[in-house]
């Protein structure tokens, strides 16, 4: 991966930058320390063999009903931060030209939403079995996920490598996911207290090993996540240009499906970003936009304290609950599976 040593902020002004080794360093590993850049299948099976002997009752899966993570990812409320999840990802080069050339992206986003919440809520609440399989499955289809920038984005060069097995690729892509979750959470429910936030981030680290990422490579706490989120995030490890500035604004328009996105939840996606990415998206977040978010923000707790819990409980935990209780899985869940995951069942259902 080749670094470019120079570029022009937003005054105009040169910025020198460090070589690529130092970025790295600084944004991706230190002051946590990374093992091999790239996952391979052996980082991937001692990880599953160790979760594997953790496991109690393989039916309630890795997690299972008393954890942070059932009670976290249950609720409907986390659909509120996948805008912000989906553009922060886009923000890095490597993660938009793959989702360009290797995925369905622009021409079906709609699948690309069911595709991350089929694997990552499979992962969540299926069987141990079920998420065994289906991180399997993921590392399969992420080895044949590689390729070269087509141009120069951020602290990256033109005709740099990308691979998705990359550790620090899949890692931004993970913290997208663990951080977004629980602004989305708390935008409507209870913040948690400080000792829960470093449990459900210690349980997170087990969904972390489903992609293949290795202990060493991830930060040791609550706090140093954050840490490590506000330096690549302030770092030329992330960077918008033209293509992923496109790929976003489809996204926040629902451009290429039928769905339309509000306005009201453009306008806390905006909120919640970075003001930086705000900016290198071009997203509109005037004295109108700021004035929607905030009162989208009041109103949210009090709408969805309103919710029947079938839209409250996201189809797939209501699939685990039947699964435990061992009674079959009914019609409104069937129906939300399909809104939230684009089948009736969780994938590989026993």
């Amino acid at each position: 991966m080749d670094f470019k040593g120079r570029k022009r902020d937003s005054q105009h002004r040169t910025v020198t930058f460090p070589p690529a080794a130092a970025i790295i360093k600084s944004t991706m590993s230190s002051p946590f320390p990374a093992a091999s850049a790239t996952v391979s299948p052996h980082d991937l099976e001692r990880h599953l063999a160790t979760a594997k002997a953790r496991v109690q009752n393989p039916a309630a899966g890795l997690f299972g009903p008393e954890s942070l993570t059932w009670r976290i990812n249950r609720e409907s409320a986390l659909f509120l931060g996948a805008g912000r999840a989906a553009l922060l990802q886009l923000a890095h080069p490597w993660v938009a030209v793959a989702l360009e050339q290797h995925s369905s992206l622009l021409a079906k986003p709609i699948a690309r939403f069911h595709n991350t919440f089929r694997v990552v809520f499979t992962m969540i609440f299926g069987s141990a079995p079920q998420a065994f399989r289906v991180a399997r499955s993921l590392y399969q289809l992420h080895t044949a996920i590689t390729g070269e920038l087509p141009g120069d984005v951020a602290g990256y060069a033109k005709a740099s490598r990308y691979q998705a097995l990359h550790q620090p690729a899949l890692l931004w892509v993970y913290a997208t996911l663990v951080d977004s979750a629980l602004i989305a959470f708390q935008s409507v429910l209870p913040s948690l207290q400080p000792p829960e936030l470093d449990a459900w981030y210690d349980e997170s680290k087990l969904l972390a090993g489903l992609f293949g990422l290795t202990p060493d490579a991830l930060p040791a706490n609550w706090t140093s996540f954050q840490t490590y989120i506000s330096e690549v995030c302030a770092s030329q490890a992330l960077g918008v240009d033209g293509r992923s500035r496109a790929m976003a604004h489809r996204i926040m328009t629902g451009s290429g499906s039928a769905v339309r996105i509000p306005r009201w939840y453009q306008a806390i996606t905006a909120q919640w970003l970075p003001p930086r990415f705000r900016e290198e998206f071009a997203l509109p977040f005037g004295p109108i936009e700021k004035a929607r978010a905030t009162a989208a923000l009041r109103n949210l707790p009090r709408l969805y304290a309103m919710l029947p819990t079938a839209l409250r409980y996201v189809g797939p935990y209501r699939e685990a609950q039947a699964r435990l209780a061992g009674r079959p899985t009914g019609f409104i869940t069937h129906c939300s599976n399909r809104f939230w995951i684009g089948q009736p069942r969780l994938p590989s259902a026993e």
